[in-house]
């Protein structure tokens, strides 16, 4: 198929293809929000029940139908996916609405904004509609697959919200738990009553909220957002500059071709019984999650996707067996430094607010960098926003270099891949 025509607002195009990737992309910069993709599945017009909603906090429909694959760098933007299984939407959900949020600013700061609807199988392009009238809206309804006689399309729709995610959602029916100033549970925002659904235990409002650590507000603390149990995925997703000099050129080249830019997320890790280690790829040092050091280095990207970056995962349910945890990335070849990268780090428990930041950039010939310091404070896990890069001694170990920065005390012998 060749390239096709960007959509007019309100026209629909059938849509073969038994399973779709929703691309929402716009190019960054400096002063661009933050963006992030959402999926309402709705019947009658409403979702059915918080559960219909698949977003950042909330990646996966229980279904399987649709599932939130995040971020990744896409030439001079970025794009964040949700893949949908048309095959596996339930027979009750007529709509699925595809938006967009603006985190830190409006839709109008945000250049180059659109959505694509890609075959899974081929990759190719099946519809593509770019947002053009954008100002003061900080949520906007961008485009929605439908059934129409037992086959789906897509409506190119481009409405946009002045009250966020929230505002979007509430419409559609979900009950939003807004943060609250006072200490008293908070209130869920009043909504339409959804279809009558089978009895069952109403579950907690859905959060939004995500906490952005910066130089001024380094730390938070995982019990205020929720995040006192289950798995929190820590993931480091980067993306290379444009100005290519000096090393960066190498840098550039590397990541062009994603052949030889090898960086590698590891932890080192203190327990509450003493033990000390390191979890990284190097020596195969994996780690485990449901024993000691309960930190696991996740294997290859299970999407296949290079970019989407390095995951580690660590159970929360243990966290009173951690005393402290010091997560760091090392270039483990491709490049000789950090120099003209840029990098995100996104922490995601599995109940509560997502915690990302931004790496600073590299003004070093730095090969390894401290990201975040976990440390237990009393059985509750604060996490320290560190974006500290350092530079080895020659003959030093990057994870050696770390071990020293933060007086951790190990013996280190050298390790392979």
């Amino acid at each position: 198929m060749g390239a096709s025509m960007t959509m007019l607002k309100g026209t629909n195009v059938p849509v073969s293809a038994q399973a779709v990737r929703i691309e929402l992309g716009w190019r960054s910069g400096p002063g661009v929000p933050d963006v992030d993709a959402s999926a309402l599945l709705l019947a009658s017009g409403k979702v059915r029940s918080d559960a219909d909603f698949v977003f950042y906090n909330q990646p996966a429909h229980a279904s399987g139908a649709v599932r939130h694959e995040g971020k990744k760098p896409a030439g001079d933007g970025v794009s964040d996916t949700l893949a949908v299984d048309l095959a596996r939407v339930e027979p009750s959900i007529e709509r699925i609405v595809l938006a967009a949020s603006a985190d830190g600013g409006s839709f109008g700061q945000v250049p180059g904004l659109y959505i694509r609807v890609l075959d899974a199988g081929s990759g190719a392009e099946l519809a593509r509609f770019d947002s053009q009238d954008a100002s003061v809206e900080t949520a906007f309804l961008l485009g929605e697959l439908y059934r129409r006689q037992g086959a789906w399309k897509f409506r190119a729709v481009g409405q946009g919200y002045s009250s966020g995610l929230a505002g979007l959602a509430t419409d559609f029916g979900i009950s939003v738990d807004e943060p609250q100033p006072q200490a008293q549970p908070p209130q869920p925002v009043q909504a339409p009553p959804p279809p009558p659904a089978p009895p069952a235990a109403a579950p907690a409002p859905v959060r939004l909220s995500k906490v952005t650590l910066t130089k001024e507000a380094p730390t938070v603390s995982l019990a205020k957002q929720g995040g006192t149990s289950g798995a929190m995925r820590v993931n480091l997703n980067w993306q290379v500059r444009k100005q290519f000099k000096g090393w960066g050129a190498k840098l550039g080249r590397a990541v062009a071709q994603h052949a030889d830019l090898d960086l590698d997320l590891c932890a080192l890790y203190e327990l509450t019984d003493g033990r000390k280690g390191v979890v990284q790829a190097l020596g195969n040092a994996f780690g485990a999650v449901n024993q000691p050091p309960y930190i696991q280095l996740d294997g290859d990207d299970r999407t296949g996707a290079v970019d989407t970056g390095e995951n580690l995962t660590i159970n929360l349910d243990h966290k009173d067996k951690l005393r402290r945890v010091i997560i760091f990335v090392t270039i483990y070849e491709g490049a000789r430094s950090f120099a003209d990268l840029h990098a995100t780090v996104t922490l995601q428990p599995q109940h509560g607010a997502a915690i990302d930041f931004s790496l600073d950039e590299c003004t070093v010939p730095s090969t390894v960098c401290a990201l975040a310091l976990i440390t237990n404070n009393g059985g509750d896990l604060v996490v320290q926003r560190e974006a500290r890069y350092l530079v080895p001694d020659r003959g030093v170990s990057p994870q050696r270099t770390m071990d020293r920065a933060y007086g951790w005390g190990m013996n280190w012998t050298p390790g392979r891949k």
